[in-house]
């Protein structure tokens, strides 16, 4: 098998697009959404037709739960008051320009998506199998906590996103966890692309892949993180003509984060300009 695995959307409907072209191109065998469909940029309908015109299923992120249900913040998960005044911003935006009709189908998303591939467990989350809203970080994550998340799971391969910046560990077994990173904004980074992800198993890994070895099989997987560009001018223009703040259009043309930096962990944030 050979899955592409879209992380947060953030209603950047011109990278999803572009997503899907490499994607199919990639002849991979079916695409799924880790959730976060709205958020940061303009027009959050006009992920949907996209989504459902791919056959793309999704789980439900945080943001999603919130929108669908109409509630009154996005549970970003945040707890510094500069990074809730801009997801506030954000959120709201997101609501008021989200039709009922995708409001609903957004409300019945589920939490999770389990899979078998080759005989592995996958498991598709958004943060993480604990809770939609945990932030994963590459600096502070240890291995004994996601070997653990595995097998209380039952899951061979674990992936979510959330963060908005990919990584990836492997665990005991040649289990592993991977956090495909998102198509809505940069990865701090100082570049303009996004970032997908493209699990491969069996025969379709890559050589030299990892040896899954669980419960009498011995499957190789392999992770490939795909960089994807798209008109990040034209996103821009549209997010000006939309009145969002000068902050988020600022990480689409440079590549920097603005906003959202007070959640980074130290080694994260000393990567950015901020």
């Amino acid at each position: 098998m050979k899955l592409a695995l879209f992380g947060g959307l953030y209603s950047n409907y011109l990278a999803l697009g572009s997503a899907i072209a490499d994607a199919q191109q990639r002849n991979v065998d079916a695409v799924y959404c880790l959730g976060d469909l709205g958020a940061f940029g303009p027009y959050p309908d006009r992920v949907f037709p996209l989504l459902q015109q791919h056959n793309i299923l999704c789980v439900q992120g945080n943001y999603d739960d919130s929108i669908g249900n109409e509630l009154n913040d996005c549970q970003c998960g945040y707890t510094d008051p500069k990074d809730n005044y801009f997801a506030q911003i954000s959120y709201d935006y997101t609501l008021a320009n989200t039709s009922d009709q995708n409001k609903l189908w957004l409300r019945e998303l589920p939490k999770e998506i389990r899979l078998q591939c080759d005989g592995l467990n996958i498991l598709l989350c958004h943060g993480s199998p604990r809770r939609t809203n945990e932030f994963l970080w590459e600096s502070t994550t240890s291995p004994a906590f996601l070997n653990r998340l595995a097998g209380e799971h039952d899951a061979d391969v674990i992936v979510g996103t959330h963060s908005g910046i990919h990584w990836q560990r492997e665990l005991n077994h040649g289990r592993q966890y991977v956090n495909v990173g998102v198509l809505g904004r940069p990865e701090n980074d100082g570049n303009r692309n996004v970032w997908y992800a493209v699990i491969s198993t069996g025969k379709d890994a890559t050589p030299g892949a990892l040896l899954c070895s669980v419960r009498d099989l011995s499957v190789p997987v392999s992770v490939e993180f795909i960089p994807v560009r798209y008109d990040h001018h034209r996103l821009a223009t549209e997010m000006q003509s939309e009145r969002l703040p000068d902050e988020f259009l600022q990480t689409v043309l440079n590549g920097w984060w603005t906003t959202c930096l007070e959640i980074l962990p130290s080694r994260e944030r000393r990567a950015g300009q901020y």
